[in-house]
């Protein structure tokens, strides 16, 4: 896409795009000539959403990890669930996956890249791991990073960097991230959209906007590789630097100038979207999938289960295309009940009965009641969360006895917990996406017995049009 894109009181054309011939050939080639491995920190499911063919470990096991990475070039993403986790909880996670990185290095004599990769409208613990990651380093290599790369575009879902502010493609058409429902997040919240800003104000300006560097847009399409390496090459101290991208092929021109970069010996951690992932790993794109290709031998028998716990407009709006086309039956987990000790056992035990009946002749939803509970702060918002979360781990538990077909999760934080609590995923694979960019599909590697072979597909929250939802029930039902 070559785009114009309003960021002031007028319009500004950026250069057209450079697209350099085979760019992710010639990255896959950097990777296998020095031995590279991309270790992927995801904060909640949905950062897979641009790549396939790649393994997700959903639990802290090293040696799955180490597994994964055995071959030059592989990569791997590691579940952490950071987003549904305190601040101090998700430091320490990290600290532990820098160590571990470091110490695989050296076992495997070739750098491990390491890519914390969280929301596309810059919601989760940015500082606290990014922190806890450069501290790892320092403390297993004596050093730190020369540079932390901040890249969080996730172009499918129109969230792009152009002039140093984050953009985000909404109904109302394309708006700075500041100005969206995303920044009024009750645990996440921000109130810039220039990046640089935004790393003052998430490290309470223990980093100031001044000290922040930019890759502008001319630097990349202009410039080229070339210019993006000179660039990085004065990039000390573990300085922050936004990268600013409106589509693929900025990205692949920044990844060739980053790697050359690091061949005169840079290092350099990274806070990302989605977009950026594919293009670091050099995983080329394919077609997405429907249900020829996600049941070659044809689909089994059973209804669907649609989980879907996220509360954000774009989510209600999917809601109600999905319940206006016919064949599914609804029932609500009311958020009163579960997360009051003295109601919840018996509000479980009901909607766990209803799914189960349902599926015996129907797809079924399972959603959370629409009215979002808050807390008096972050932390209290965070553990009704959790307790939500806890009652739709138990009813999936008791509706995987009726073995459905397939499951879509709607929203990070209800994705994780309904891949690791409810299905006993540990390892998957990522086999692809339902859209072009969006809504992975994962098929269980290690799991519990009775979700082996059965298709997940994990849905964003904030992601697609109002009938993609619907859609994405229609692709599983083979229509």
């Amino acid at each position: 896409m070559s785009l114009a894109y309003e960021w002031g009181p007028k319009m500004v054309e950026p250069a057209d795009p450079l697209f350099v011939p085979r760019a992710r050939e010639a990255i896959r080639a950097s990777h296998e000539r020095t031995g590279r491995r991309i270790l992927v920190l995801d904060d909640d499911p949905t950062g897979s959403q641009a790549v396939h063919g790649v393994e997700a470990v959903l639990s802290l096991d090293t040696d799955a990890i180490a597994t994964a990475l055995e071959a030059p070039g592989s990569t791997c993403f590691v579940l952490t669930n950071s987003r549904g986790l305190s601040e101090a909880e998700a430091a320490s996670g990290a600290i532990e996956l820098g160590r571990f990185a470091s110490a695989l290095e050296e076992r495997l004599g070739g750098r491990v890249e390491i890519v914390s990769r969280s929301d596309s409208t810059l919601r989760g613990h940015v500082m606290a791991e990014l922190n806890a990651l450069a501290s790892a380093r320092r403390e297993s290599v004596g050093r730190s990073y020369d540079g932390v790369l901040l890249v969080p575009s996730y172009f499918e879902a129109g969230r792009f960097t152009a002039s140093d502010i984050h953009w985000a493609r909404t109904g109302d058409g394309i708006v700075a991230v500041g100005d969206t429902e995303f920044a009024r997040d009750l645990t996440f919240g921000y109130s810039s959209s220039d990046l640089r800003l935004f790393i003052e104000e998430k490290s309470g300006g223990a980093v100031l906007a001044s000290e922040v560097h930019s890759i502008s847009l001319d630097d990349i399409r202009r410039g080229g590789p070339e210019r993006i390496k000179e660039l990085l090459l004065d990039v000390h101290d573990g300085a922050f630097v936004v990268v600013n991208c409106v589509e693929y092929a900025d990205l692949e021109v920044m990844v060739l100038g980053l790697l050359a970069a690091e061949d005169e010996g840079r290092t350099f951690l990274y806070r990302s979207g989605p977009s950026f992932v594919p293009v670091l790993a050099g995983i080329e794109p394919i077609a997405p999938l429907d249900a020829t290709t996600i049941w070659p031998n044809g689909a089994p028998p059973g209804h669907g289960l649609v989980v879907v716990g996220s509360h954000v407009g774009l989510t209600n709006r999917q809601l109600e295309v999905l319940e206006a086309r016919a064949g599914i039956e609804r029932v609500v987990i009311d958020v009163e009940d579960v997360v009051d000790p003295a109601r919840r056992g018996e509000t479980v035990r009901r909607c766990a009965s209803l799914v189960r009946q349902a599926l015996r002749h129907s797809d079924v939803l399972l959603v959370t009641g629409r009215t979002l509970q808050k807390g008096r702060d972050g932390e209290e918002s965070l553990r009704i969360a959790r307790s939500v979360s806890a009652a739709v781990v138990a009813i999936v538990l008791e509706a995987l006895r009726e073995h459905p077909a397939w499951v879509i999760t709607k929203g990070g934080i209800t994705s994780h917990d309904v891949l690791v609590g409810a299905l006993g995923v540990r390892r998957a694979e990522v086999v692809g996406q339902l859209f072009a960019g969006f809504v992975s599909v994962f098929r269980a590697l290690e799991s519990r017995p009775e979700s082996l072979g059965l298709p997940c597909i994990v849905f964003a929250g904030n992601v697609g049009n109002d009938g993609s939802l619907a859609d994405a029930v229609d692709i599983l039902r083979g229509q």
